[in-house]
């Protein structure tokens, strides 16, 4: 293996079983073919990313890109590792921050830390920390995020007489006080649908979900912090204060657009989302930075957001690093995947660059939308991810689901969740402490 950490995560009989399987060619053999012209593969999903591919194309006649569309999520995550394991994997894959244990695990990504180890300085210290998993190996090059932030209607917060609340503690008396003012309006729903929201919500408040120390993982899915995550929102909907709804359904929508729901946590991304569920609603809606647990706190969580790994199979990893870098940090292929693609780019520099200079068409009548996300997202909590995040995620929509619909005490579902995430990860083989 190539590094310390993979060296934690590899253990068990699933690790020796994939240890075993390992291969690829070395970084030397790597490097040394490196200097022809070579061709390389990229397993990836974004909209457009062809595109901007071509531009590349033009520009490095002596390292072919080309691009092969894929399914997102774990159905990459699972084919990817296939692939690894019979050394047929793509140079370069896309893959989303919460899968990249996974993939070290199985010894899919190469550590590109050398090759490009001195783009740290464009990204957020919590979105870098996501691709290196916390050591000073680097696994992927950050492409998009998501910060979480706080999405209201203008006009009837004003009619109801709400304030934007800046805590928590705020957010909830603003739940109550709309109710009280008409009982047929929510100011947002709890989805049980949704983990990767309950994620950065919690990572917000401190969570770290996997850990590790030694040959050992800890994890922490009902530490603290999740507890009072869990706890503040199975409390209101229980008392009623929110609605109890899945998003991303007809029913839903319909809420978004007649005002029925007049809020929504959501991340960076969401106006997109705003423009075909609420297309009546255009213009009526603003985006503050996300409640804070204590007053004059600044941090956020993400929801979403993926990354350019190397791959251990590829014969050229230099130049594979090195598009993967340009991808992600040059000016022109960042404005490019924001045109294409429509992220938004991890590169900080892009945040406020000229392909983020105008507010989204939906939210035209906040102009500073993006400057103000841009300071949101430099206060990203890092997140903490394991080689079983779908596990996890699974039981959060089995236990949680029916602890909303019930409205039942979340803490009780959360404690199932870490005891599945806990129960599989022994079954695999993992060390768990």
């Amino acid at each position: 293996m190539r590094t310390s950490l993979i060296a934690k995560v590899m253990v068990g009989a699933v690790g020796a079983a994939l240890l075993a399987g390992c291969g690829g060619s070395s970084d030397s053999a790597g490097q040394a073919q490196d200097s022809g012209p070579v061709s390389l593969t990229y397993w990836a999903w974004a909209p457009g990313l062809d595109k901007v591919v071509d531009i590349w194309n033009k520009q490095h006649p002596e390292i072919k890109v080309t691009v092969k569309k894929q399914a997102s999520g774990d159905d990459l995550v699972t084919k990817i590792i296939t692939a690894a394991k019979a050394h047929k994997s793509p140079d370069l894959v896309q893959a989303e921050y919460q899968a990249l244990p996974t993939l070290v695990s199985n010894d899919v990504l190469a550590d590109i830390s050398k090759q490009a180890g001195a783009t740290k300085k464009d990204f957020a210290d919590g979105v870098w920390q996501q691709a290196t998993l916390g050591s000073d190996a680097l696994y992927a090059i950050p492409q998009d995020t998501g910060p979480l932030m706080f999405y209201y209607r203008q006009d009837l917060f004003r009619q109801y007489g709400l304030t934007v609340p800046t805590t928590w503690d705020e957010f909830a008396a603003t739940a109550r006080a709309l109710k009280q003012k008409d009982a047929k309006k929510s100011l947002t729903t709890f989805s049980s649908g949704d983990p990767g929201l309950f994620a950065g919500l919690a990572q917000q408040a401190g969570a770290k979900w996997w850990t590790t120390s030694g040959d050992k993982w800890g994890v922490g899915i009902d530490d603290a912090a999740s507890k009072k995550v869990a706890a503040f929102w199975g409390g209101l909907v229980k008392e009623g204060a929110i609605d109890n709804q899945p998003m991303y359904t007809p029913a839903w929508n319909k809420a978004l657009n007649t005002g029925t729901q007049i809020a929504w946590v959501s991340a960076v991304w969401a106006p997109g989302v705003l423009t075909s569920a609420a297309p009546d609603t255009k213009g009526k809606w603003a985006m503050a930075p996300l409640p804070q647990w204590k007053k004059g706190e600044n941090t956020t969580g993400s929801w979403g957001g993926s990354t350019t790994g190397v791959t251990n199979d590829s014969q050229h990893k230099d130049a594979a690093a090195k598009f993967a870098t340009w991808l992600n940090t040059d000016p022109t292929a960042v404005a490019a995947l924001v045109k294409e693609g429509g992220i938004y780019p991890a590169a900080t520099a892009a945040q406020t660059g000229s392909a983020l200079a105008t507010a989204p068409d939906f939210f035209a009548n906040q102009p500073d939308f993006y400057t103000t996300a841009a300071g949101i997202a430099k206060h990203t909590a890092p997140g903490a991810w394991g080689p079983n995040v779908n596990v996890a995620y699974s039981a959060f929509k089995d236990t949680f689901g029916k602890a909303a619909q019930n409205k039942s005490e979340f803490g009780a579902a959360l404690g199932t969740m870490q005891q599945t995430t806990v129960a599989d990860m022994t079954k695999q083989g993992f060390k768990v402490s």
